[in-house]
């Protein structure tokens, strides 16, 4: 059920219900903040919440109704932090729309980046495919209890799904997997892996391409064919070595993948 208010604060307590929040509910607040575009988290034992700056995130109507039909056709509890008015533009806005349309829009980038730790990158090789940390984990591929996501609050059925980006938000997911915590210092040296650039077109054309509002991800499964374009380690990076810091790992590939594939990144 999607729920709309119009005040909320971010703690233990649902508002709908007046009880502990359980893993079945998701938030979406509506904010003029300056300081980002979307931000996302879990944060006083509330639920886990996305937030959206009215001011900042352009595509803000879209962004909320791919978070409202990804939240019903996945038999989620969804709480919207907005105006009622706010939620009709929406509605007029998205109508012709779905989360998971086979098709690319036009403020969505051409492609899409996946970053992995190197023993990840060698498996994903022999597999010929990405897969959800589920998938991985029912495989006994990967030993780890937890995803590192789990650290930021994000809800379990994650787990069911690839997530993708651009910048450097790959490199950080890959030094918090070292670091054992979510480190977020972009000039901190790691052990830089692979960095994947996908066709997102041909993603979005097959189907498998699904907005929740905050994120794209695919669901379990990725071959690397047809939707590879290129891959870097550090030596295709053009570094000295497999030591490097995220911001110039990513800036050094996202260079070389410019220079061999002709593509701009946004």
């Amino acid at each position: 059920m999607i729920y709309r208010i119009d005040e909320f604060i971010e703690n233990h307590i649902n508002p709908i219900t007046m009880r502990e929040y359980d893993k079945s509910w998701l938030v979406l607040v509506l904010t003029d903040s300056a300081d980002y575009e979307k931000m996302c988290g879990s944060n006083c034992g509330c639920a886990y919440t996305v937030k959206i700056s009215r001011t900042r995130c352009r595509e803000w109507k879209m962004a909320v109704g791919d978070f409202i039909h990804f939240c019903e056709s996945n038999q989620k509890n969804a709480i919207l932090v907005m105006s009622e008015a706010e939620r009709g533009i929406v509605k007029e806005i998205y109508q012709g729309h779905a989360y998971d349309e086979p098709m690319l829009r036009d403020y969505e980038p051409a492609v899409l980046i996946h970053s992995t730790p190197m023993q990840n990158w060698e498996q994903i090789q022999r597999d010929g495919m990405l897969k959800s940390w589920n998938k991985l984990k029912k495989e006994n591929i990967i030993r780890e209890e937890q995803p590192i996501g789990s650290r930021l609050g994000d809800p379990m059925d994650f787990c069911d799904y690839i997530m993708f980006g651009g910048g450097v938000t790959g490199e950080i997911v890959v030094n918090s997997k070292q670091s054992g915590k979510i480190e977020m210092d972009i000039d901190a040296e790691y052990q830089t892996g692979a960095r994947m650039y996908f066709d997102a077109e041909k993603m979005a054309r097959d189907g498998r391409l699904i907005r929740d509002g905050c994120h794209i991800k695919v669901k379990d499964t990725l071959p690397l064919h047809p939707y590879l374009i290129w891959s870097a380690t550090w030596k295709e990076a053009g570094l000295n070595s497999q030591i490097s810091t995220p911001k110039i790992f990513a800036q050094k590939c996202d260079g070389q993948f410019k220079k061999q594939c002709g593509f701009d990144l946004l």
